[in-house]
């Protein structure tokens, strides 16, 4: 067994790829010795600013032999074909075996593939890597074809067993293999042997290079922590900062120092965000103010003046970055103190949301409309959370979102605390983002509770609308965490509500723009309309009965039914203007937006499923509770689930299972036998034995405790009471035959069974379950 290591030694690689080519060179490389029949016992894969390391261990010092049978043309087929199975072997007709094959005799050959030496295959396998390696970015240097990140300028590939250590021997566009590196650009220049993986790190320790990305962030951290200790104050976690710099740099020295007095009134998150992203700064906070007061950086030198040159450019170069963001937070403040909020958001008119689905402007204006409808039902002021979401966005608008994206929604608060708009529409303007995905947090105060509920409805109606659905992998709307944010928006708040209108609702407003838009180059046409309504010309309910109540053509009046009909074929869409059902013998009367709703309502309950499956709660019990009346309510959904499955893992949950599921079977049988329904009561005076009274007893008992505990919502004694009819229905099914020779008492017994299953049917539909 022997040891490979392998380092491509280059200029400086951008540290958002090194990750990725680590993985890269560890799976381009083993898979390839594998593929050529080397096996090897581990791998582990490193990187600096400057070179990518490989490791194999335990690799085998050759491949096996390897013989092949392969079948041939019969002994009397025309000479062609067997030329051609002789070229595809490379034999000749002489190395050929003749074999019995059930009627004839059959050609056969035997290749045997001797095995190779591992360097051999190593150099093959490494120079394929290098040639065909997978960086988002390459270059090409002097006149080589070579395409490498940076210019690659040496190859370390060395072979190591107990006998020693040996170059392999290779060369890729006049690179040539062996067994020297170099150490830090600085303060250990030079090339220098190594005879092995531990002599290799070994030596490049000695040669200021920390091989391990993982050790750097240590150290980086360790020495950053320790020192703003020091000082009483504490650093800013920042995973992905910190990985960032620790690519940066072979030997880190980290350094501490102050921001300027003039630049500590600037938002917290201004100055962690400008330090970020300009500088690779980490920002260091007073924890009794939570100011942040001083900096970080990793200097990759360690100077004579122990970093103090290094600060003071730092620090120059960090006063002028905050120096704009000081004039990016004067400015705006000076605009929200003479124009508000509301004047701030003002250019979002002119800001295009989608162009099937307006400005930014016409989405606010609908956020705010869903917003008010929301609020009553989940604690909140309507007024103050259709103001929060007019202002909600402003902050768009501002330089300071401008320049920094990732502080929208935070500047916002600021902005509008500035505004003295009142704490709630304040702490919304971020707090509507949330939750941004499975982990984040989400909002508890009502007011931001209803806008980020309108936000993501509107989001959600919009794009069902115009067919920009989920496919497979595809959600280039964010749609499915869209989907997640509502569920966890609705579940952790407990807020009870029929989504399926608050979703209509969302419809009709983006419906309403559509005909509004229709309408707007013909202003009397549109005012006669409204006219003839007796409604506002600008209200929601004007907009809402222009799309379902005025009698015309529905694809003049509506332009995204034509968009529709596009998706439908006619055998599909059957629904008229008028609401009415146009399929044969059908007498239904359905809203416009009926299909739509449906369709986005399966969409939330696959979500749902998506996220109770992290609870544990199994997919068929979901199922049952979404069968059951009510269930666009997703608080209600998920507390009967959540009963449901409690009661399914206790003993007497399972055999009411199954005794139901055989009431169910019987009941079913017997009704499409007989052809008639059994739901007409059972008397328990035709009752012949005790198991039979009894059952008749446990279930108006039962009956008596579900139902006001349903219309209660009670859900864990409607299912306590459920589980209790297990013992009177195993008692009645051991001591009762269903199918008497009695008309009269199998017609009762059967009306008896639809008892169980009525009874079992309120709580939830128990055929969907398993088992």
């Amino acid at each position: 067994m022997a040891d490979l290591l392998i380092e491509l030694f280059s200029e400086e690689i951008p540290a958002r790829m090194q990750s990725r080519a680590r993985d890269d060179l560890k799976k381009l490389v083993t898979d390839g010795l594998v593929t050529a029949g080397l096996t090897y016992a581990s791998a582990g894969a490193f990187s600096t600013p400057r070179r990518l390391t490989l490791t194999v261990q335990g690799l085998t010092a050759e491949s096996p032999t390897l013989r092949e049978e392969r079948k041939g043309p019969r002994t009397d087929a025309p000479q062609a074909a067997l030329d051609g199975f002789l070229r595809s072997t490379g034999l000749t007709r002489d190395q050929l075996t003749v074999r019995d094959d059930k009627k004839a005799q059959v050609y056969y050959a035997v290749i045997e593939k001797p095995g190779r030496k591992s360097p051999a295959i190593i150099a093959e396998v490494l120079e394929a890597t290098i040639r065909n390696f997978p960086w988002p970015k390459s270059m090409r240097w002097g006149t080589g074809s070579l395409r490498w990140v940076r210019p690659l300028h040496s190859i370390l590939c060395l072979l190591t067993d107990e006998g020693g250590a040996e170059v392999v021997p290779m060369s890729v566009d006049g690179i040539t293999a062996g067994n020297t590196t170099e150490g830090h650009r600085f303060l250990a220049p030079g090339r220098f042997p190594v005879s092995s993986f531990d002599d290799y790190t070994r030596k490049l320790k000695s040669s200021k290079v920390m091989l391990d990305p993982a050790e750097r962030a240590a150290h980086i951290w360790h020495d950053a922590t320790t020192a703003a200790f020091a000082q009483g104050l504490e650093v800013v976690e920042d995973p992905a900062l910190l990985t960032e710099v620790a690519g940066l740099v072979e030997w880190p020295v980290v350094l501490m120092g102050p921001i300027g007095t003039d630049f500590l009134g600037l938002p917290a998150e201004v100055l962690q965000t400008s330090m970020r992203e300009h500088q690779k700064f980490f920002s260091v906070r007073n924890p009794a103010t939570g100011r942040i007061e001083k900096f970080v950086t990793v200097a990759n030198n360690e100077a004579a003046d122990h970093g103090a040159t290094i600060l003071a450019g730092n620090g120059k170069v960090l006063s002028a970055r905050l120096s704009d963001a000081r004039f990016f937070w004067d400015n705006d403040l000076r605009r929200v103190k003479a124009e508000g909020m509301e004047g701030l958001a003002a250019g979002l008119a002119s800001v295009t949301f989608h162009n099937e689905l307006g400005s930014q402007a016409d989405r606010i204006t609908r956020i705010a409309a869903l917003a008010r409808e929301i609020a009553p039902l989940v604690g909140a002021s309507p007024d103050l959370a259709a103001e929060a979401a007019r202002v909600a966005k402003a902050d768009l608008q501002s330089a300071m979102v401008g320049e920094f994206p990732e502080l929208q929604g935070t500047m916002g608060t600021y902005y509008a605390r500035a505004a003295g708009l009142s704490e709630s529409v304040a702490l919304a303007c971020k707090a509507h983002y949330q939750p941004l995905g499975p982990s984040d947090d989400v909002p508890t105060d009502p007011v931001s509770v209803a806008v980020a509920l309108a936000d993501k409805l509107d989001t959600l109606t919009g794009f069902w609308g115009i067919y920009e659905k989920p496919t497979g992998s595809k959600d280039p709307y964010a749609l499915r965490r869209a989907a997640l944010g509502v569920i966890r928006l609705v579940l952790m708040n407990g807020a009870k509500f029929n989504a399926a209108s608050i979703i209509e609702h969302g419809f009709a407003l983006h419906e309403s723009r559509d005909v509004s838009l229709e309408y707007q180059e013909d202003d009397k046409k549109r005012a006669e309309l409204l006219s003839g309504l007796g409604l506002e010309a600008h209200s929601f309910e004007a907009r809402h009965e222009l799309l379902n109540k005025v009698s015309t053509s529905i694809s003049h009046l509506y332009p995204s039914y034509k968009r529709k009909q596009k998706q439908h074929s006619s055998s599909e869409f059957w629904l008229r203007s008028d609401g009415s059902d146009a399929r044969e013998g059908a007498t239904g009367t359905y809203s416009l937006f009926d299909l739509d709703v449906k369709d986005l309502l399966a969409f939330f309950h696959d979500r749902l499923k998506v996220f109770l499956k992290d609870e544990g709660i199994r997919h068929d019990v979901i199922d049952a509770c979404l069968a059951m009346p009510g269930n666009d309510d997703l608080t209600l959904v998920v507390a009967r689930a959540r009963a449901l499955q409690a009661t399914l893992k206790t003993d007497d949950g399972t055999n009411l299972l199954q005794g139901f599921k055989r009431a169910n079977n019987i009941l079913t049988q017997a009704e499409q036998k007989d052809g008639v329904e059994y739901s007409y009561g059972a008397d328990v005076k035709f009752a012949e034995t005790d198991a039979e009274r009894a059952l008749f007893a446990a279930l108006d008992t039962a009956d008596a405790i579900i139902l006001p505990a349903m219309a209660a919502e009670d859900f864990a004694a409607a299912m306590s009471a459920m589980a209790a009819l297990r013992a009177p229905i195993d008692d009645f099914f051991s001591a009762t035959q269903v199918n008497s020779d009695n008309p009269v008492i199998r017609r009762n017994r059967l009306n008896l069974l639809h008892r169980i299953r009525a009874i079992c049917g309120q709580v939830a539909d128990l055929t969907k379950i398993d088992g």
